[in-house]
């Protein structure tokens, strides 16, 4: 096996040739044997050889996988420098192997990833980093160190952000004190409702970074991007003002880019992915509890964007990955994906490395429908069932009918009066189970979320809190004063949070609250974890008590049942080896009627 630079500094050429007995074998001739699962090879001399071996059927995938992950359609056979698994792999199976010497310094970092030499904590870090905590910066430390970038996927709720920070201050002060220069920033890029907490944290666990939330456009704010570049050592926008004044930013230099709650870049062909994928920095990295929620074209949209050459074509992934595992719960294809990915993704659950954690007790609570509120909904439910059953013929052409009819028995499910105001009088199960539960809950000094994915029905939760004269605080896509709105909660003004679960779901601290209400369930279960994670985190001295509420022999059953089927693909990836499919596919929609 041997490595031979090429023009692109992250693909190198991959020879392979074989010896038997002194005389060389041409491999185009032996590795075509190999593709037509033939037994013998004749030699140059006139003898046979016998390719029942395991070592060639061994070569054989490993060479097929090389071709069908190389970033072109080409004769020439390459291997990126981030496929250092593949590598290896080879290599074993080598009695010699030739490296360039560019591939050996590159290649060697991802191979020792396993013994992460310990970094000392920056001193500019006002924080006690726990064991994990110091294992992921030193490991995000090496990367940066040979220019490597990657996803740091812990659990929500560990310290994603602690360790980004302790990162930006480590390379702030190695290169002060290594080369006497100054540094340039690191841009952050998160979602809106998350910006201000990065930057409340940077004040606090890092005072002595010099930091810039940027909370407007360049054009409104009349902030010079060159200016807000000099001046700090991280400065942190959201992915929409990212969007928006993208050429800007791009134009300055950057030590890093920082992905927080990187989901938001998960589907390829969007802006904000794309941008990330072109924006030029030496280093990107991807922050996320849930580097995949749905299938893995998600997970090759964040290490497109973090380790370009590991999987440089969405394509060939699709076809070598992604459809073997989802379609054919293709075992072995499994195992060597995760193989791959390892050096690159860093992932600890809570389980795993917060024992300390108090426990999280999770119920469902079954309720049933009032009677006039169960005569309304079965009436829709068999007008929907038959539109819907009609369309799954043409399941991408009437996608968005078929999920207008299953959102509409979504929110009917949850109060008549969301589908038409003349069922206002309809009492709604829900909001009674709600309120009786919290009116004890207030009562004895505890502090509740209370997520939904329908804005309409937090509004009714709204109208029964003020009758009750309950103090609370709302968050949802249009609240403007967002931290006043966080800090009414976390000061203990109110003891109620209603939050829209695309609003608040992700990316804040709410560990005061001990108990969380999940008033509609979604087929996503990343999404509602990620709610309850703000919560279930670092920081909480309690223990915390989740509540779904479900409606019995509504569409809501259907979508529980459907919810544990999608986290298995996750799991699967990300934790352990169970296989199962997770796309939402025409026959899971008919089952939810079945």
């Amino acid at each position: 096996m041997s490595t031979s630079e090429t023009e692109d500094r992250d693909w190198f050429g991959l020879g392979v040739s074989v010896s038997l007995g002194g005389t060389d074998v041409p491999f185009a001739e032996l590795f075509r044997a190999l593709a037509l699962d033939e037994q013998h090879l004749l030699l140059p001399g006139g003898g046979y050889f016998s390719l029942d071996q395991p070592e060639f059927s061994q070569l054989r995938r490993l060479i097929e996988e090389a071709r069908a992950l190389q970033d072109k359609d080409t004769a020439e056979l390459r291997i990126s420098r981030l496929q250092a698994g593949l590598w290896e792999e080879l290599a074993d199976l080598a009695a010699t192997a030739e490296q360039a010497e560019s591939w050996r310094n590159s290649v060697s970092a991802l191979l020792e990833l396993s013994e992460v030499p310990a970094r000392d904590v920056p001193a500019g870090i006002q924080a006690t980093l726990r064991p994990y905590q110091q294992e992921g910066f030193s490991w995000l430390a090496f990367l940066w160190e040979h220019g490597l970038g990657g996803i740091l996927a812990d659990d929500m709720g560990l310290g994603k952000t602690l360790q980004a920070l302790a990162l930006i201050a480590y390379t702030r002060e190695t290169h002060t004190r290594e080369a006497g220069q100054e540094t340039r920033p690191f841009l952050v890029v998160a979602p809106t409702s998350v910006v201000p907490n990065w930057a409340a944290e940077a004040h606090r666990f890092a005072p002595n970074l010099r930091s810039e939330a940027v909370m407007d456009t360049l054009h409104r704010s009349g902030a010079d991007p060159a200016a807000l570049a000099g001046s700090n050592d991280v400065v942190i926008v959201s992915y929409t003002l990212f969007r928006l004044d993208y050429e800007a930013y791009a134009a300055q230099e950057w030590a890093g880019l920082i992905l927080d709650e990187a989901q938001f870049v998960k589907n390829p062909v969007t802006r904000a992915s794309q941008n990330a994928r072109d924006f030029p920095a030496p280093f990107k990295l991807a922050i996320t509890g849930t580097p995949m929620e749905n299938n893995l074209m998600e997970l090759w949209s964040l290490f497109a964007i973090t380790a370009p050459g590991l999987f440089p074509s969405s394509r060939k992934f699709a076809d070598y990955y992604q459809r073997p595992i989802e379609r054919e719960s293709d075992g072995e294809r499994l195992a060597q994906l995760r193989r791959r990915i390892r050096p690159l993704i860093t992932r600890r659950t809570k389980e795993l490395v917060a024992r300390d954690l108090p426990p999280k007790q999770e119920q469902v609570l079954e309720l049933e429908l009032a009677p006039r509120h169960r005569t309304i909904y079965q009436r829709h439910l068999q007008r929907e069932r038959q539109k819907v059953l009609g369309l799954l013929a043409d399941m991408n052409k009437n996608r968005f009918e078929i999920f207008r009819s299953l959102t509409m028995l979504r929110r009917l499910s949850l109060d008549a009066s969301l589908v038409d105001e003349k069922y206002a009088s309809v009492p709604s199960s829900k909001l009674d189970a709600l309120f009786e539960q919290l009116e004890d809950i207030v009562a004895e000094g505890h502090r509740a979320l209370v997520f939904s994915q329908f804005t309409g029905f937090l509004a009714k939760a709204v109208e029964r809190l003020e009758a009750a004269g309950m103090e609370y605080a709302y968050l949802d896509g249009k609240t403007r004063r967002r931290a006043q709105v966080i800090e009414k909660f976390k000061s203990g003004e109110a003891p109620v949070f209603l939050i829209s679960l695309k609003a608040g779901g992700f990316g804040l601290n709410l560990a005061e609250a001990d108990y969380v209400f999940l008033l509609d369930p979604w087929w996503n279960p990343a999404s509602e974890n990620q709610a309850v994670d703000r919560a279930h985190r670092i920081g909480q001295q309690r223990n915390v008590m989740v509540y779904r509420l479900v409606a019995k022999d509504t569409i809501e059953e259907k979508v529980m049942a459907l919810k544990e089927k999608k986290a298995k693909l996750f799991t699967a990836v990300m934790d352990d080896d169970a296989m199962f499919s997770s796309a939402l596919t025409a026959g899971d929609v008919r089952g939810l009627f079945e």
